[in-house]
């Protein structure tokens, strides 16, 4: 069997060795001449006996719409696309309407398993007619997990559906993410808990939170136990975004993979508009100092600071800083009655 494979990156360059090793023809296409097999989607096609499947993987968004209209001119009836970047699902509709009006058959499949699907295989979810599906099984079963075809691969439903499936997966992924990070955090912070490591790891069997997530972040910490020199910006790939909207429009509350994109945004700002704001307003109703940049900053560098021994020597300005911001952070909390203003009478 022969598949076309356009987009040779971290994941595409894997899934085309595990397909060879399962003994599939595969001719990859990428921008990078060092790993493309061939120099262009013209020459790609040619080298593809018919009827052609051809498999994308690429950016999601534009650069997959425009690879799928060239390909809707390079193929011919009764050929194949399976799209199995993250393209958003809505994008899969205009796509097997461009490809079904030249007679060219299209799937949509979300793929998860990362940079550790070569060995371990991959998970995948497929939209599509249940004839496509059919044709296709031969490479998907090549590129799944060995074991139970059901407990890798999913033909989701019609066309869509597969990305649909991965964004919803994609959105869960976002959520217990956050769980095992705040859970870093608190332990952390505990002065009792010497070993932080070692708990996310002795969670990794017999207990109900165990994960290929958790044992990633057994991986991190055990590389990396404090995290040292780790920014804590967060990018989003998407989906997270996607998953959130469609709750919106379908009424389905979703608190915790909302709540998870959102800590994303945050990690983004070096100062919370946000946070300003609720700042003033505690001076406003309640008389409660309204810290200066200077003095926030201070206080979090002391929150921060490094073990007893290893602390380096505050500036003055620091020192006076983080005074005043330790006063007004332990005042009393004010019932609101009292007078914000400047030379307000004493009564």
């Amino acid at each position: 069997m022969q598949l076309g494979l356009i987009g040779l990156g971290k994941m595409g360059g894997n899934m085309r060795e595990r397909l060879r090793r399962a003994g599939i023809e595969v001719i990859g296409y990428d921008l990078n001449p060092a790993v493309s097999d061939v120099k262009s989607l013209a020459e790609l096609v040619k080298a593809l006996d018919a009827p052609r499947i051809v498999w994308t993987m690429v950016a999601a968004g534009d650069i997959t719409r425009q690879t799928i209209a060239k390909l809707a001119d390079l193929l011919e009836p009764g050929d194949m696309v399976i799209d199995g970047g993250n393209s958003r699902f809505t994008d899969d509709f205009e796509n097997e309407k461009l490809l079904k009006s030249k007679g060219i058959a299209y799937l949509d499949c979300g793929v998860s398993g990362g940079i550790w699907g070569l060995e371990n295989g991959y998970g995948l979810m497929v939209g599509g007619t249940a004839a496509n599906v059919r044709r296709a099984m031969p490479i998907f079963d090549a590129l799944r997990p060995e074991g139970p075809r059901d407990e890798g691969f999913v033909h989701a439903g019609k066309v869509g559906a597969g990305h649909y499936t991965k964004m919803v997966h994609n959105g869960i992924e976002y959520g217990m993410m956050q769980a095992y990070a705040e859970g870093y955090e608190l332990l952390e912070r505990k002065d009792i808990v010497t070993n932080v490591p070692g708990a996310f790891k002795a969670w990794s069997r017999g207990t109900v939170v165990r994960s290929w997530l958790l044992d990633l972040m057994v991986k991190a910490l055990e590389e990396n136990p404090t995290l040292e020199d780790v920014s804590d910006y967060t990018a989003d790939s998407g989906e997270g975004r996607w998953t959130v909207e469609e709750a919106i429009a379908l009424s389905v509350p979703m608190p915790v993979i909302s709540a998870s994109l959102f800590a994303r945004f945050a990690s983004r700002q070096e100062n919370s508009p946000t946070m300003q704001a609720v700042a003033a307003l505690r001076g406003q109703f309640g008389g409660h100092q309204v810290l200066t940049t200077a003095e926030g900053e201070a206080l979090r560098a002391g929150a921060k600071a490094p073990a007893a021994g290893k602390a380096k020597p505050a500036s003055r300005a620091a020192k006076t800083a983080a005074t005043k911001g330790r006063k007004a952070t332990s005042a009393g909390p004010s019932s609101g009655t009292g007078s914000t203003q400047k030379g307000a009478a004493k009564r």
